[in-house]
C-alpha cells in the first residue's frame, strides 16, 4: 500500500531534518543556523531550554533570508555556559506542528574567539625575534594560539603552536623580509571546541632595503608583464605586417643591386661596331672639323765645337771644307733633310 503524502513529508523531515550548527562568538553572542533559503522547503521555528529549565523558550531573534527563517540569534544575556543546551526545531505543515529533536550541546564547546590584535615584533639579541600580541577574548588563560610565518625567500608557510602570548623565532636572516599571522582557540582546559579564530592582521619585519628591494622587484616585473610585453608584441606585429607588405622594397634596401649598363650599349657595339660618333649621332662635318690640318717646319740643329779645341777644321783628304755658319739651305727634291757642319 502506498504511503499517503500527508505522512510522507513528516517522515522525511524526521529522517532528513535540518542540522543545527551553533557558534558562540567570543562569548558575546551566538547564532544557530539550520540551512539556506535554497535548501529549505518549509518554515521552521526554534525552541531551546537549559538543563535546569522546565519550559522551552522560542527564539526571539530569527535570522531570515528573503523572508525564510534560516537561523536564530542569541544575545549575551540569554547564554549560560557549562549547562546542557537543548535545541528543538518545529516545522509547520498543513496547519500541524512537527517537532524535530536536536542533540544536546555545551556552550563552552561552541566558542569561537576573536582574532588576536596588536601584533608587535622586537629584535632581541643573538639574531632572535620576539612576537607578542593581545586577545579580545575575556578569558585569555583559556586560549591556545598558532603562529604562521614566511619570509620573502620561502615558498611555504611554517605554522607552530604556542601556549602563551609570546613567540620567539631564533636565527633570523637580516637579508629576508618576514610576515607573521596569529590565531587562537579555546584550549582543552576550558572546552573541547574545534573552532579557530580568524587569522590576525599581518605584521612584518625586515630591513627597509630588503623591503624596498622586494617592492621594486615586484613593480619591475609588473611593468614588464603588463606594459612592456604587450607593447613589444604590438610593435613586433606591426613590423612584420610592414615587412610582408613591402618585402620587395626591403630586399632592395638590404641587398642593393649592382648597376649593369651593358644593355644600354648593345646598339653601340652590335649595330655601329663601336663607332661612338655614329652611335651618338655626331655629323660628319663636325667630325672632320676636329681633324688636324696643319704641318710643322723642320728645325735644323748645328753643333759647334768649343773655342779652345785644337782639332783641325777639316780633313782635306776625305772631306770638303764645311760651309760657314748661316741660314740653312733649302732642301733638295731627293733629300728632305741636309746637315750642316760648323767649324771644329
Amino acid at each position: 500500500m502506498a504511503v499517503p503524502g500527508t505522512f510522507l513529508v513528516p517522515l522525511l523531515l524526521l529522517l532528513y531534518g535540518p542540522g543545527v550548527e551553533c557558534v558562540l562568538f567570543n562569548e558575546e553572542y551566538m547564532t544557530c543556523k539550520w540551512g539556506t533559503r535554497e535548501t529549505l522547503s518549509v518554515n521552521y521555528s526554534l525552541y531551546y531550554r537549559y538543563k535546569n529549565a522546565s519550559d522551552k523558550v522560542e527564539c526571539k531573534h530569527y535570522l531570515q533570508d528573503h523572508g525564510v527563517r534560516v537561523g536564530c540569534y542569541f544575545k549575551r544575556n540569554e547564554l549560560i555556559q557549562f549547562q546542557s543546551f537543548h535545541v528543538f526545531i518545529n516545522a509547520s505543515i498543513d496547519g500541524k506542528t512537527l517537532e524535530i529533536p536536536s542533540k544536546r550541546m555545551l556552550l563552552q564547546d561552541l566558542v569561537k574567539p576573536e582574532a588576536p590584535v596588536n601584533l608587535t615584533i622586537r629584535n632581541m639579541s643573538n639574531n632572535q625575534l620576539q612576537l607578542t600580541w593581545a586577545t579580545p577574548y575575556p578569558k585569555a588563560r583559556c586560549l591556545e594560539h598558532a603562529v604562521k610565518y614566511k619570509s620573502n625567500k620561502d615558498t611555504s608557510w611554517t605554522e607552530l603552536s604556542v601556549n602563551g602570548d609570546v613567540f620567539s623565532l631564533p636565527s633570523v636572516d637580516y637579508e629576508k623580509y618576514y610576515t607573521f599571522y596569529v590565531r587562537s582557540k579555546i584550549n582543552k582546559y576550558c572546552g573541547s571546541t574545534q573552532f579557530w579564530s580568524e587569522w590576525s592582521a599581518p605584521v612584518f619585519w625586515g630591513s627597509k632595503s630588503t623591503s624596498k628591494g622586494t617592492m621594486e622587484e615586484q613593480l619591475h616585473w609588473f611593468k614588464i608583464h603588463t606594459i612592456l610585453v604587450p607593447i613589444a608584441s604590438c610593435l613586433l606585429l606591426l613590423v612584420l605586417v610592414i615587412l610582408l607588405m613591402r618585402i620587395e622594397r626591403v630586399w632592395v634596401i638590404l641587398m642593393p643591386r649592382i648597376p649593369n649598363p651593358s644593355k644600354n650599349f648593345d646598339e653601340l657595339f652590335i649595330t655601329h661596331n663601336g663607332d661612338f660618333q655614329e652611335w651618338a649621332g655626331v655629323p660628319k662635318d663636325v667630325v672632320e672639323s676636329f681633324k688636324p690640318n696643319y704641318s710643322e717646319n723642320i728645325c735644323y740643329v748645328t753643333e759647334l765645337p768649343p773655342k779652345d779645341s785644337h782639332e783641325p777644321l777639316w780633313d782635306s783628304s776625305n772631306h770638303a771644307p764645311p760651309p760657314m755658319p748661316g741660314p740653312p739651305a733649302a732642301p733638295s727634291e731627293h733629300s728632305p733633310y741636309q746637315k750642316s757642319y760648323g767649324r771644329v
